[in-house]
């Protein structure tokens, strides 16, 4: 019995998918008015469109307003439950229902009483076709006690201890926001030692003599119904150990010992939570708040880490001066012990929380509408998840199922509502309700049973224009049940549209990915179904790109000049370009100056300002194109008598006001030689560190002769000065005396500080190094420190030399470090540096990604998924997957090669990727492996699939051989690429006649285990073009093509002229046609001419021809009557083409040519008067096989004339 229960599951299943299309289709027809008319014809069962939420908490002083708003197919009507028995409304004068829905009106403004509606509501919409039922709604008003009066003491506290201030806020619905003020509505203010608790209490780490005063208030809002409640006023003073002692001293005489302890320093402890460990639950996708407060003098820092794990990024935050961890969006994932560590200098406390993540019901999927034509099978799915595991309960029109009417075609199957064979009386909605005791789903899901004809909802006869080489997209948006096929032709009588050169979408659309010129035309869209048949037709034109066919250029202009670039465009003739010119990607300034042409722009008296890129955009309605140059402006050339020149060197540098970190230096400017200094370079060198290497120092404008210089520590400045006016830079002066300057501390640390391990068990810390004047001083050296992250590990140290690399050993494979390394010479160390993150060594990834499946899209591209590896297996930084695949063997060759493996490399954590330019009708295996930046992990098992059929390749090759009179010999080879199961050949050819034009086209179909063919029956002497292809399942492949001629005549055959040509027919040199041929032929006509007179006279003067004795020899007798006696016209035939020349001297007087025993007779080659060709072209000769006799007289053709009809005339 169970297997026969899993094959009908398969055969639901492959339903189900054939339908998934279909309704999506479906779905967004009925949900998106794409024809008003059509909407109002289609029956559809209620959906609840708009509800109230599951908890509805309400302000008792308004209107309570339930929500319950549905569509369908006829309108809805609407009925309620409350408490889950029927509500009747119109006996209760407070409740009402809007007009065309079922939202609820309770009035409690005009006398009602919020406490009395009180419940759980549950809506109800329902027509012909079924019932939608919503959520159970919760209505509760809220509520804003106030205060319960009590007395409350002055706290007295001793400077340092730890004080909590309860607030315990009155119950309220919904709980109110806590806050502190003082009586002055002043937020008291909060930091590390004073903060607010998640429970409204007001914690002190430790108190401070500033912290007295009598009016720290709680303050309660509760927003719904805007109402703010206040406690009592708390007082808190807090003395000190000096006053304490003064008044203790004031009642004691000298001789007492007295004295309070000073304030002592103690370690943290934990205010809350209390003990060492405790638990809290939070629900999947809510917000977790985990808090710890502690008290201590110095005040305590909290820090936060996960046991065995690392807290999640990009949902974790620190609140309340790091005393409240926030994760968002939680997960099962983050279930855990969370430890909260608190801080001083004088030791730490901490405390566990274990963290267990519940969740309430969510979908995993979620039933979604069906539609569905009668007959048909589909399924109704409700999967969710939750923790604990949630039950799944269905309902049919809002009653149990297992209660419901029954329904034949109906079968449940826990999770699953399986549909067979359905009828329109099978329409209805279904509800599927997933709970567990953190709460429910509720979904509803129709069944629409229609049988519609098909539709198409596109404009009839729209025009679609696009750019050549661009995708064009031609829709046929459409509607029916079942789901209409769609297909597309061109032309009024075009054949269906298929090839690698479309793409058909499932909404309908046409896809052309590269538009041609030659794609202009009408297209027809027909959508068929068992019920009907519709088309529509839409247009698509197709219009040559805008070009720039002369681009602006490079312009140098003097000023005052004139400048014209030009932009010179290309575009089709049916559209209407605009230009637009811009200067520095801005409009062009609004001056007189800037004339702008058909074909240029021109600007008049050019002046520095126009300098800048100018840019020429062309747009038309269905592209635009932009090309630009640059204008740079000069000024006019000098006047020769002035001659300018670069300025000479400053001289006489001298320092003055040395300093221990500056020095002013001075100089003298030499001659600017006609041209201003604009300013002045100072640079320095390092005679200590780097001699006679000259460094950058500073500029300053070219009329100050003296500046304040920043020194560094531990260096031996020189310095010298470089006058720069526009015509260059002068000579460097002479150096000024040297300055050394004091040792100190380095002022900073190494830069580019990184951790990155070399082997799984090390961590190799790499810094630049600091440059000899950045040492400040001698004997310089590198403190490098490092700790594991998220440990509470002390920090190891060690002091290496002026070096820029050091190795951790012995650390775990890829684990986060954090690193510091600090600067320091023989003075001492640079101010403390910045932490930075890095990581121990990587290790190759320990597992492969699973669930490998491969979707194929056509015959050469495929898609393949994988699910991620656990990132904790990846042991390393992920780089990606790298998918190995290659191809088995061709299916349809049956025939192994050496293997060749091709690596695709998906970057980052991605799931799929698509596999191109795979071999059609073939098998491949492919296997997925992780990368890390060790290198590749495991590799997946091999994983196999199959490519699809294509079409062929051309045929290998195409030989024409054995010409004779009236057939040629065809010989060929497979394709090189089959792609499939070739199941034939295609063979089309057609005569060309002496204009070179094709004529009518004869195609034949041969087996595919053919490999050679006689073709008969064709015109001798004429020129044929072959056109020779391969057919698969799928469709043919490309052609080959060959032109052959027939012989003329047995005795002198003409090789054919073989060789591939284009659709219109070579142009190949026709013999007959020559005025040589032509020529040589009336002369052998001549000469036979005067053969026949010498014939006639020895005839009649009785002479004999040698070749009696072989006529008499033969004893024919047709030709013994037409002898004499004394000499007869003997057997003369120069080849066997002219055999009717044997019968005798002359032509019969019915002016006919007998046939003989020879079949070669010249009628049988299509000679004829009435020819040899069908009016569809076909040759008559090939397949009636019937040859007949026609009169000689009268014989035309098309050809050129034969010397066998030349022969016949003058007989």
């Amino acid at each position: 019995m169970q297997p026969k229960i899993m094959m009908k599951k398969k055969s639901v299943s492959a339903s189900k998918a054939s339908l998934v299309l279909f309704l999506c289709q479906m779905i967004s027809a009925l949900d998106v008015p794409l024809d008003s008319k059509l909407l109002e014809e289609l029956s559809q069962p209620p959906t609840i469109t708009q509800q109230s939420p599951k908890d509805y908490i309400v302000d008792p002083r308004e209107n309570i307003v339930i929500q319950c708003e549905a569509k369908g197919k006829p309108p809805p009507s609407f009925s309620w439950t409350r408490n889950g028995t029927h509500f009747d409304i119109d006996k209760d004068a407070q409740v009402t229902m809007k007009p065309n829905s079922g939202t609820l009106v309770i009035n409690i403004m005009n006398g009602g009483k919020a406490e009395a509606y009180e419940g759980v509501y549950q809506c109800t919409a329902r027509n012909e076709r079924g019932a939608a039922i919503s959520n159970n709604i919760v209505i509760r008003p809220s509520r804003s006690p106030l205060w319960t009066k009590e007395r409350l003491e002055p706290n007295h506290v001793r400077e340092g201890d730890s004080l909590v201030l309860h607030c315990r806020p009155p119950v309220g619905l919904p709980p109110p926001i806590i806050f502190w003020m003082d009586n002055a509505f002043q937020r008291l203010p909060q930091s590390e030692r004073v903060s607010q608790g998640l429970n409204g209490d007001l914690y002190f780490s430790n108190v401070q003599p500033e912290d007295t005063r009598e009016d720290y208030i709680c303050y309660a809002r509760f927003n719904h119904t805007q109402t703010i409640q206040q406690k009592q006023p708390i007082s808190v003073k807090v003395f000190s150990m000096d006053s304490l002692n003064d008044t203790i001293a004031a009642n004691l005489s000298d001789t007492d010992i007295y004295g309070a302890k000073p304030v002592t320093e103690r370690q943290p402890v934990l205010l809350t939570p209390t003990g060492s460990t405790s638990t809290k639950v939070e629900l999947r996708g809510n917000v977790l708040l985990l808090e710890c407060i502690a008290a201590g003098l110095p005040t305590p820092v909290i820090r936060w880490i996960k046991e065995g794990g690392e807290l999640p990024a990009n949902r974790t935050f620190f609140e309340n001066f790091k005393k409240t961890l926030k994760i968002i969006d939680v997960s099962e994932a983050d279930s855990g012990n969370y430890k909260c560590i608190a801080r001083n200098i004088l030791g730490s406390a901490h405390h566990v929380i274990s963290v267990t993540v519940k969740a309430a019901p969510y979908w995993i999927t979620a039933p979604r509408n069906l539609v569905l034509s009668p007959g048909e099978d589909g399924t109704l799915i409700c999967r969710a998840n939750g923790n604990p595991k949630p039950n799944i309960s269905w309902l049919a029109n809002g009653v149990p199922i297992a209660i419901a009417p029954e329904d034949p075609s109906r079968k449940v199957d826990g999770d699953t509502i399986i549909f067979s064979h359905v009828q329109e009386r099978s329409s209805a909605v279904y509800q599927c309700n997933a709970s567990n005791e953190y709460g429910y789903l509720l979904a509803n899901a129709f069944v629409n049973v229609l049988a519609e004809p098909p539709r198409i909802l596109t404009t009839t006869n729209k025009l679609y224009q696009v750019i050549a080489d661009s995708p064009a997209l031609l829709d046929c948006a459409y509607f029916g049940s079942p789901k209409p096929e769609i297909e597309w032709f061109k032309g009024v009588k075009g054949s269906i549209l298929r090839g690698n050169e479309y793409i058909f979408h499932d909404n309908g659309t046409l896809e052309i990915p590269v538009a041609q010129k030659d794609s202009t035309g009408t297209y027809t869209c027909v959508a068929r179904n068992e019920l009907g048949k519709i088309q529509n037709e839409v247009h698509l034109e197709v219009k040559d790109p805008t070009m720039i066919i002369k681009q602006p250029e490079y312009k140098v202009i003097q000023r005052y000049g004139q400048v014209s670039f030009e932009c010179i465009i290309k575009h089709d003739s049916t559209l209407l370009p605009t230009v637009i010119w811009l200067k520095d990607n801005d409009a062009l300034p609004d001056d007189e100056r800037f004339l702008v042409g058909k074909d240029n722009l021109t600007i008049m008296n050019v002046t520095d300002k126009d300098d800048g890129t100018y840019t020429c955009i062309v747009n038309t309605t269905l592209d635009s194109v932009s090309a630009s140059a640059v204008l740079t402006v000069v000024a006019a050339p000098p006047t020769p008598a002035i001659i300018y020149a670069r300025p000479n060197p400053p001289f006489d540098l001298e320092l003055t006001g040395q300093l221990e970190r500056s020095v002013e230096l001075s100089w003298i400017p030499g001659d600017e030689n006609n041209s201003p200094i604009t300013n002045f370079v100072i640079e320095y060198e390092d005679g200590l560190h780097e001699p006679g290497v000259w460094h950058y120092q500073t500029e300053v404008p070219g009329t100050q002769t003296t500046v304040q210089l920043k020194l560094s520590p531990y260096v031996n400045y020189s310095f010298r000065v470089i006058a720069v006016n526009e015509i260059g830079r002068s000579q460097p002066s002479e150096p000024s005396e040297q300055y050394l300057t004091k040792s100190a501390n380095p002022d900073e640390n190494p830069s580019n500080v990184q951790g990155i391990g070399s082997e799984p068990d090390n961590l190799v810390i790499t810094w630049e190094s600091l440059k000899g004047f950045q040492s400040n001083g001698p004997g310089l050296q590198y403190k490098v420190s490092w700790r594991q992250k998220d440990v509470d590990d002390e920090w190891t140290s060690v002091i290496v030399a002026n070096v820029s690399k050091y190795i951790v050993s012995g650390t775990p494979t890829f684990v986060p470090y954090e690193i510091k390394v600090q600067a320091l010479n023989d003075l001492g160390y640079a101010p403390e540096p910045s932490e930075v993150i890095g990581h121990s060594g990587e290790d190759l990834p320990m597992v492969a990604p699973g669930n490998v499946q491969v979707h194929v899209i056509n015959s050469t591209l495929a898609k393949v998924h994988w699910d991620p590896v656990p990132l904790k297996t990846v042991r390393g930084h992920l780089q990606g997957y790298k998918v190995y695949y290659w191809k088995v063997q061709s299916l349809s060759r049956r025939s192994r090669r050496h293997v060749e493996k091709k690596i695709l490399t998906f970057r980052g954590n991605k799931t799929f990727g698509m596999l191109p330019g795979l071999e059609p009708y073939s098998s491949y295996k492919l296997n997925v492996r992780v990368v890390n930046g060790k290198g590749e992990g495991p590799a997946s098992p091999d994983k196999v699939f199959k490519t699809p059929e294509g079409v062929p390749s051309s045929p290998s090759f195409l030989k024409i051989t054995n010409p004779t009179l009236d057939s040629l010999t065809l010989e060929w080879g497979s394709p090189t690429h089959p792609n499939g199961i070739l199941i034939s050949y295609i063979l089309k050819f057609q005569p060309i006649n002496n204009t070179h034009e094709l004529g009518p086209l004869v195609e034949i179909r041969i087996p595919a285990n053919e490999s050679s063919m006689i073709l008969k029956n064709l015109n001798y002497s004429t020129r044929y073009k072959f056109y020779f292809n391969a057919q698969t399942s799928v469709g043919s492949g490309s052609q080959i093509t060959e032109e052959a001629v027939t012989i003329m005549d047995e005795a002198g055959i003409l090789r054919p002229a073989v060789g591939a040509g284009k659709a219109m027919a070579s142009r190949q040199v026709d013999i007959a046609t020559q005025g040589w041929f032509i020529g040589l032929m009336c002369a052998v006509a001549l000469l036979i001419l005067i053969l026949l007179i010498v014939c006639f006279i020895r005839r009649n003067k009785g002479g004999k021809y040698p070749v009696k004795e072989k006529e008499d020899a033969h004893a024919d007798p047709e030709i013994q009557p037409m002898k004499e006696d004394d000499g007869t016209f003997g057997e003369y035939s120069d080849a066997e083409d002219h055999k009717p020349l044997k019968k005798g001297s002359r032509t019969p007087s019915d002016r006919t040519v007998k046939k003989e025993d020879s079949d070669d007779s010249l009628v049988d080659y299509g000679e004829g008067v009435n020819g040899q060709f069908n009016e569809d072209g076909s040759f008559i000769g090939q397949y009636s096989g019937k040859k007949e006799k026609e009169p000689a007289e009268g014989n035309e053709s098309s050809e050129a004339p034969s010397p066998v009809n030349a022969m016949n005339s003058f007989v």
